[in-house]
């Protein structure tokens, strides 16, 4: 290939180029056929549960089926209002019900709008159609980011790479001619071409392996799996106690069978857990409603609480921190090259690209295309190369090889013109370098000798809420780092505007070691990094989670789908490539950086405030057991009746724990659910029984006669209640109006039970005398200040 000199005299022209015949795909006839012989990809897409689905889940409970069976003896052999219990079941599973429609519909309506749709050629035409709308022989075509849906055979390919690493843990792109196969879940990193689908539906190779690419990043729900554990326990603990109490109250029952039976089943129901199942499925629920609003796309329930733990962010920069868009802003040219040749050639290598990214697009906006110039051959931009690159027969006949990309990776270490480049880098600006190959495009060392003639140099557009967002993670001790395949200090530059803390402390990747406990050092003591390969980013992830880090991953790019796949929860742009949408658990459908922060706060919002509720459902659990036990070692009746605890536990923690766990909540969630809330529960739930039985012995030493059963249930119940207020009392701090509000109204509304005489009547509650019910409350105060000093010598001795 000859160097472009003025004596150079023309050559014969150029033969007319091949006419290249497209497949035109399949007909609208074909098509029909093979629908109407069920050769379609009806793969499910990946969503949220049937409605058939929800209303089983929360009907046919393990703990529903218990309750159930005792309220149908409740209704055969006791007064309705023993019965109350079984309305409030009903009424929570309804709410449960109802609340999870919502979120599937949210959800459902969401997963329409970013559902990626493939480009599929039919009767020479190509259009848009839905992943389920495909049929076996479509032919269906791809440009970088695009997601391979079904099996398939390449019928073109323009420089076609695709990465595999989904599929086979190979990381390097796999370059792909007529004839190969394309596997599903893979996806393009460069170049473009067609394939013709030979497996659909349930037979192609990702639907066989169940979810494609995000098989693999299933997101761990340690809420969830911590109540089953939770449950299981309580099961095995309930079904001998249960046994024993059932047992003692038929033995010793001194007031007929039906009220023995009555009292045993009170005894047995506050046992169960029931409502914190309810509360989690709505708190989820509820927060992927609120995300929906702000069109954000929940694709795995758990996401929500995996982004609550987060305490390290990892930005990509174009797309996240910056807008996609960018404008040439200034054309240098180097070595005495001629300005309008030059431009020539930026529009040329501008026409050659049939799917150019932002950077050549801008190119493409700012230099018209060369129409003399014809491209013979084309090596497409791949983020692993940092350039692309095109040969042309230019119009005078003269032939020539050019290449555009990272000045950085093109140029020599020691170049002067390598000055020049950082200047501009330190003011934020891109710049990519316009060189002249001396080898040929398809040559593996094709950059080796490149000539430089000229820099272009581009500005990005900084998303305008980027700033408040950054400044959001600080305030919320969430580390933010920027990692980015731009020059380092150009993007060093780019952080620093928007105020990231440490933007000043930037690292150039290929200058990381590659230990992963060195690296992650290095990301521990930096915040900005740049020329960040596509398995750097996924390296840095995982060494940021050797530390003990949960790491979120945001990006839209290809060269971001192995860092998303392997990040604890992945954030794609809703514009992103169809590869990043398929494996991240989150798709901001707006494209908003500032959507972020509402992200994570609803995760902080769930999990903390279930993990505020379930100390107060458990700490029943414990004092209802508790005194299960000691009435069966005392031989004494069960001193409650169903009514008692069904009241006790919708003012202490049926109502109260609602409002508590739809509040607002800033908290960063921390590990080790099952024990940080049976820490608290186990001590709380001991203290409120041992007072309540306490309490109860001696009513029954200070009451005789007719009734006297009765003034001794009142005298406990008091002890219980004012016991519980006081755990809602701690469980509702830190107060706000609302929260005292609330405190104080369950309070009021157990004060009106003990004044009204219908109220009296219908809880069979009534005090008796004034010495027992102040004595009730002694020992309630004095449990409650054991519980005050237990409480925070248990967070000093058993920190989470």
């Amino acid at each position: 290939m000859t160097e472009r000199t003025q004596t150079d005299t023309p050559g014969p022209p150029d033969p007319a180029p091949p006419v290249v015949h497209r497949p035109a795909g399949l007909t609208t006839a074909e098509v029909a056929e093979r629908v109407a012989r069920g050769e379609v990809n009806d793969v499910p897409v990946r969503g949220s549960r049937s409605t058939a689905d929800i209303v089983r889940g929360n009907v046919f409970t393990r703990f529903n089926a218990i309750i159930g069976v005792l309220w149908l003896i409740m209704l055969i052999v006791a007064p309705i209002q023993d019965s109350l219990f079984g309305f409030v079941i009903i009424a929570n599973t309804g709410i449960g019900i109802i609340q999870e429609l919502r979120a599937k519909k949210t959800l459902d309506g969401l997963a329409v709008i970013g559902e990626a749709k493939p480009t599929v050629r039919r009767d020479g035409v190509a259009a848009e159609i839905s992943t389920s709308e495909i049929v076996l022989g479509d032919l269906i075509e791809l440009g970088p980011g695009d997601k391979a849906v079904v099996d398939g055979v390449v019928a073109e390919a323009d420089s076609l790479e695709i990465d595999e690493s989904l599929l086979t843990g190979e990381a390097d792109p796999v370059l792909k001619r007529p004839g190969d196969a394309v596997m599903s879940g893979s996806f393009v990193v460069a170049g473009g071409g067609a394939f013709t689908a030979t497996k659909v539906g349930r037979e192609a190779y990702a639907a066989q392996l169940a979810e494609e690419a995000s098989r693999f990043t299933l997101v761990h729900s340690e809420l969830r799996t911590g109540i089953s554990t939770i449950l299981k326990y309580v099961t095995w603990m309930m079904l001998p106690t249960a046994l024993g109490l059932i047992i003692s109250q038929l033995v010793v029952k001194s007031h007929g069978f039906q009220e023995a039976v009555a009292r045993t089943v009170g005894g047995i129901v506050p046992m169960i857990p029931e409502g914190l199942v309810l509360l989690t499925s709505v708190a989820f629920a509820i927060g992927v409603i609120r995300l929906g609003r702000k069109q954000c796309l929940v694709q795995e329930l758990p996401a929500i609480e995996g982004l609550a733990r987060v305490d390290v962010v990892c930005l990509d920069k174009t797309g996240t921190l910056t807008e996609g868009g960018m404008d040439v802003t200034e054309l240098r040219t180097l070595n005495g090259a001629d300005e309008a040749y030059v431009r020539k050639v930026l529009g040329a290598l501008g026409e050659s690209d049939p799917r150019p990214n932002a950077s050549l697009q801008a190119v493409i906006d700012a230099y018209p295309d060369a129409e003399d110039w014809r491209c013979t051959e084309s090596l497409p931009f791949s983020s692993a190369r940092k350039y692309s690159g095109a040969a042309f027969s230019e119009g005078d006949g003269e032939d020539s090889t050019w290449l555009l990309g990272a000045p950085d990776v093109l140029l020599p270490a020691g170049d002067p013109a390598l000055g020049e480049i950082d200047r501009l880098n330190e003011q934020g600006l891109r710049v990519l370098l316009l060189a002249r190959a001396a080898a040929d495009l398809d040559s593996p060392d094709v950059a080796a000798g490149a000539r430089a003639t000229a820099l272009v140099v581009l500005e990005q557009r900084l998303r305008p809420d980027a700033g408040d967002t950054l400044a959001y993670f600080a305030d919320q001790n969430v580390t933010a780092k920027v990692i980015s395949g731009d020059n380092a200090v150009s993007v060093a530059a780019v952080a620093g505007k928007l105020g990231l803390p440490g933007a000043a402390n930037t690292v150039d990747a290929r200058a990381l070691p590659t230990d992963r406990d060195e690296m992650a050092e290095a990301l521990d003591a930096n915040a900005v990094f740049g020329r960040v390969t596509p398995q750097q980013k996924r390296d840095m992830v995982a060494a940021l989670q050797s530390r003990g880090h949960t790491v979120a991953m945001t990006g839209d790019g290809v060269n971001d789908v192995l860092a998303l796949k392997d990040a604890d929860i992945g954030v794609s742009m809703g514009s992103g490539s169809e590869a990043t949408r398929a494996v991240a658990q989150i798709v901001l459908l707006d494209n908003s950086f500032a959507t972020l922060p509402s992200v994570v706060a609803e995760g902080r919002r769930v999990i903390g405030n279930i993990t505020r509720v379930a100390t107060l459902f458990l700490t029943k659990t414990v004092y209802s057991m508790l005194l299960a036990i000691l009435v069966v070692v005392s031989q004494v009746e069960y001193p409650f009746l169903p009514r008692h605890l069904t009241l006790l536990s919708t003012l202490t923690i049926g109502v109260p724990a609602f409002f508590l766990a739809l509040a607002p909540n800033k908290e960063r969630a921390r590990p080790h659910f099952v024990r940080r809330v049976m820490r608290y529960a186990i001590p709380a739930g001991v203290i409120a029984g041992a007072a309540t039985f306490a309490s109860y012995l001696l009513a029954r030493h200070h009451y005789t006669g007719p009734g006297a059963l009765d003034a001794e249930t009142s005298a406990a119940t008091l002890t219980l209640f004012l016991v519980s207020m006081w755990v809602l009392a701690i469980i509702a701090r830190p107060y706000t109006w609302w929260r005292i509000a609330l405190v104080a109204a369950m309070g009021g509304a157990f004060l009106l039970v003990l004044v009204v005489p219908a109220l009296q009547s219908f809880f069979a509650l009534k005090l008796v005398g004034v010495t027992m019910p102040w004595t009730a409350v002694a020992i309630a105060v004095g449990a409650s200040a054991l519980l005050e000093f237990v409480w925070r010598w248990v967070g000093r001795r058993f920190p989470a």
